[in-house]
């Protein structure tokens, strides 16, 4: 008997030693290494097919001295145009030098450009520095409020940026204040082409409607870090302005009618308290190809 209970109290030891040795590798894997997600957005507007990495969230994170592990997987993707969607910066911190010389590094790779998140806006209300220079500065076009229409592999675009919430017109009644997001929206689709805007905030998209309400053809968005901790078969813990237990914290999220898009990143780093766990970060790789 004796022989019995100590074998019994040898294996549940062993066994609550393998389960802390898997959360302290898992804890390592999703805090500081990354992996690359591969998508595929189809459109009746496309003719000729581009690629488009996206970075976001990166909160002044490096992977490698000067980020140089992160630039070499975006050189490897060969993409033809490099979007960033918010919180490149880390409001809680006055350094910009690391995010500085990752974005003249991929200016260099292809077209790049940005819209702002949260803590862009933190850093300017706290730093004397400005993050709009750090993007303009570095060879990064800064879209806020904006658009521009380009080319890309042959295929002309319309790309915009915003930070704020793209909700649909309803919820702006009796509120001029955000009534002028509403009026950039109507006026930024009132297109043709392919229409591509970078919205740090996605949850106007997947839970207020704003997917089917807006004729916006893909949507890249970061904000939610993938839910931050996530529980396995559950899924992601905490999402900012999404709660707890949110569900939709990362991957496509399609329009009823299936011809609209929104990817939304896991992100590449972390400013919360709460470690990312089941989590690995999450460099994002889009083709856009004809349907």
């Amino acid at each position: 008997m004796k022989k019995n209970k100590k074998l019994k109290l040898i294996i549940i030891l062993s066994l609550i030693f393998i389960l802390l040795l898997l959360i302290c590798v898992d804890l390592y894997l999703s805090n500081s290494t990354f992996s690359s997600s591969y998508y595929t957005v189809k459109s009746d507007k496309i003719e000729s097919s581009f690629r488009i990495v996206q970075l976001s969230d990166l909160h002044g994170k490096e992977y490698g001295e000067n980020n140089e592990k992160l630039i070499a997987e975006i050189e490897k993707a060969k993409p033809d145009l490099i979007v960033t969607t918010g919180d490149m910066l880390d409001g809680y911190s006055e350094k910009t030098e690391s995010v500085s010389i990752l974005l003249k590094k991929l200016s260099k790779i292809a077209p790049l450009y940005s819209s702002c998140g949260n803590h862009e806006l933190m850093h300017d209300e706290k730093s004397l520095s400005k993050s709009k220079d750090v993007y303009e500065e570095n060879g990064a076009i800064l879209l806020e409020e904006s658009f521009t229409e380009i080319e890309i592999n042959g295929q002309k675009i319309r790309l915009g940026g915003i930070y704020g919430y793209c909700l649909p017109e309803i919820y702006y009644k009796n509120n001029p204040e955000h009534q002028k997001v509403a009026d950039f929206i109507r006026t930024y689709q009132e297109t043709e082409l392919f229409t591509v805007l970078l919205c740090h905030m996605p949850v106007c998209f997947i839970e207020n409607g704003g997917l089917d309400y807006w004729d916006i053809d893909l949507v890249f968005s970061g904000h939610a870090h993938g839910g931050q901790l996530r529980i396995p078969f559950i899924g992601g813990l905490i999402a900012p302005d999404q709660g707890y237990f949110p569900g939709k914290v990362s991957g496509l999220y399609f329009s009823e009618d299936n011809n609209k898009c929104l990817v939304l990143s896991r992100g590449l780093g972390s400013s919360e308290n709460i470690p990312r766990f089941n989590n690995i970060p999450e460099l994002v790789i889009t083709d856009v190809v004809p349907k």
